[in-house]
């Protein structure tokens, strides 16, 4: 990959885009992880206002410090970043108070504080006349699924969803982003505990990213051995469970003849 032309390449689209949609800057929810220090990175390099918000709910210490860690660093670099931490937690109580407790099982209440953050981006982004700047990659968008709809699939645009998880780790060492990120496990931080994404998804992004390419390229699974033929298991099953997320809502198109007359 031409690293730097492709950042180039993302910086450009996303002033471009910027500019024809009449709004001022981004919003990015920064998580400590790192799709969001990318995706933060480059708005930030376009030179236009970025808002980056450290949202935590139940917050892990660790990557609350990494997220803060990186929103300094990108305020130490770029004159138009201002950083904002806002603990959600108390939002998120009245969330367990409020909905019946039959429905608050552990991947429901996952997606809600997914939510309550998107529903946060798009406070800030309304006032300030922002774009919320997705940070999902291509392996999560459109491999497994791997986010919540309208909650972290709640963007206006997509800097890095073309992007394998691998080559967003490329990206990521060509722009400086501090040490701690790199070396962190991949995690939603949505529930209570320290799981990481392979633990929910039972298959590395390597692993996924090569399921994600065999299947774009080759019907023949005969040479594979026992663990591909898992990780290919578990990639399908994510993506086909998780289609309703990649494809467009479907809309019930009525027959003219049903319209008119």
């Amino acid at each position: 990959m031409k690293t730097e032309k492709v950042i180039d390449y993302i910086i450009h689209w996303l002033n471009a885009y910027c500019e024809k949609s009449g709004m001022k800057g981004f919003v990015v929810g920064v998580s400590g992880g790192i799709d969001s220090a990318v995706t933060s990175t480059l708005c930030a390099k376009t030179g236009k206002p970025v808002m980056a918000l450290n949202m935590h709910i139940y917050p892990n210490p660790a990557y609350v410090d990494l997220a803060q860690d990186h929103i300094r660093w990108l305020e130490s670099c770029f004159p138009r970043v201002t950083g904002v931490t806002l603990d959600l937690t108390a939002s998120f109580q009245d969330m367990e108070k409020t909905l019946p407790s039959e429905i608050q099982d552990p991947l429901t209440m996952a997606n809600t504080r997914s939510r309550l953050r998107m529903l946060t981006l798009y406070g800030f982004a309304g006032h300030h006349r922002l774009l919320v700047a997705g940070t999902g990659n291509k392996v999560e968008d459109f491999g497994v699924g791997f986010f919540t709809k309208y909650g972290d699939g709640g963007v206006d645009l997509s800097p890095i969803a073309d992007l394998m998880k691998s080559e967003v780790y490329e990206l990521a060492r060509h722009l400086g982003i501090i040490d701690g990120i790199l070396r962190a496990k991949p995690t939603d931080g949505l529930f209570d505990d320290s799981r990481s994404d392979e633990d929910q998804i039972g298959a590395s992004y390597d692993e996924l990213e090569w399921a994600m390419k065999f299947d774009e390229g080759s019907t023949d699974e005969s040479a594979l051995d026992r663990r591909q033929r898992e990780v290919l298991a578990i990639y399908r099953s994510f993506h086909r469970a998780n289609r309703h997320k990649m494809d467009p809502i479907p809309t019930a198109v009525i027959p003219e003849e049903l319209k008119t007359g």
